[in-house]
């Protein structure tokens, strides 16, 4: 395999995921082991692979659109590229963000990276439409968090547990979109800033200099300014982003179905959101902090015990990450052969 057509796979990164991997998957083991092996496995052995099937299949359906919704994003900035290729790119770049540490909180360079290579794509125009993307990816995020939270609220009491992860999501909302907009209108000042951080160092290596990286400031911003003036565009991304989203959060109530645990609609459209936020944590696609989280979540707000949780949450992972990995993972392949 030619590992230099993605050359951040260098050894130390391969070294690192492994390590995330292990730990994590020691995590779930202490887990499980804590909440009683013998449990955990026989709320596994009643699942119906059925419902796993359709959560995969849901899972499949998310990429597919989030995919869409990139090409429609990368039109506006001159990038034509056929589905068929681009959906391929996008599942070996989603494969590249969820095994690389803390991916989740900053995997669009990574994504950004393949798309330039695998299409002959600027980096500057990747990297604009694939942060576009991605932003518009989290209004269905912050849409159906509050629609989640809406219904918690109406229903009872928010239990304490889950009350800093809903005021995470309150903040998120407010906060994100809040600096997206302070970028882009304080733009000549960002652009100033990163070029006076970047000075000192451009001073010691002559792999960067302060030039380039304002040219480079200057493409990104241009790349900005083409998408955003197609607002018919922005809203057809929008909407395939919309059906995205459902797909994501649907796995979760598909894995309540495979375990015969009745999990509601909405109140997935609050816990999905919400164990996403463990995904920022230091290992491979947050794995084993969303399941633990998830656990928490499940506990707190359905009539489900710990170990009954702990099963759900693995069902739903097995369908929303370890089947995107795998699929990921055979795209990646095929990227890097035609490379």
């Amino acid at each position: 395999m030619r590992w230099e057509t993605f050359d951040f796979a260098d050894r130390e990164t391969v070294a690192k995921t492994a390590v995330g991997f292990v730990v994590a998957v020691v995590l779930l083991y202490l887990v499980a082991v804590g909440l009683g092996t013998e449990r955990v496995a026989r709320a596994l052995a009643d699942a119906e692979l059925r419902w796993i099937a359709v959560g995969c299949l849901s899972t499949l359906l998310c990429l597919a659109l989030w995919g869409r919704a990139w090409q429609v994003v990368l039109r506006q900035v001159g990038i034509q590229v056929p589905y068929r290729r681009l959906v391929v790119t996008y599942f070996a770049a989603t494969f590249a963000n969820y095994v690389t540490p803390l991916g989740q909180a900053g995997g669009e360079p990574f994504i950004a990276y393949v798309l330039a290579r695998d299409t002959d794509a600027p980096y500057e125009e990747s990297l604009a439409s694939v942060v576009t993307a991605d932003l518009l990816n989290l209004l269905p995020f912050f849409t159906f968090a509050a629609a989640g939270l809406s219904f918690l609220l109406l229903g009872a009491e928010l239990p304490t547990g889950v009350r800093p992860l809903a005021f995470g999501l309150l903040g998120m909302a407010v906060g994100v979109p809040a600096i997206a907009a302070g970028g882009w209108w304080f733009r000549e000042r960002v652009q100033r800033g990163i070029v006076r951080l970047v000075g000192p160092v451009a001073r010691r290596t002559d792999r960067m200099s302060v030039e380039g990286v304002r040219r480079r400031m200057e493409n990104l911003y241009a790349a900005f300014g083409r998408i955003a003036t197609n607002p018919r565009a922005l809203a057809e991304a929008t909407l395939f982003a919309y059906a995205g989203w459902t797909f994501f959060a649907l796995p979760l109530f598909f894995a309540g179905r495979a375990l015969g645990v009745p999990v509601d609609p909405l109140l997935v459209l609050f816990i999905v959101p919400a164990s996403t936020l463990a995904g920022l944590v230091p290992s491979p696609g947050g794995l084993g902090g969303v399941e633990v989280a998830l656990v928490a979540l499940l506990v707190a707000l359905t009539p489900v015990g710990a170990a009954t949780a702990f099963a759900l949450a693995l069902v739903y992972r097995i369908a929303s990450y370890w089947f995107a990995l795998v699929v990921g993972g055979v795209a990646a392949l095929l990227v890097v052969g035609r490379a």
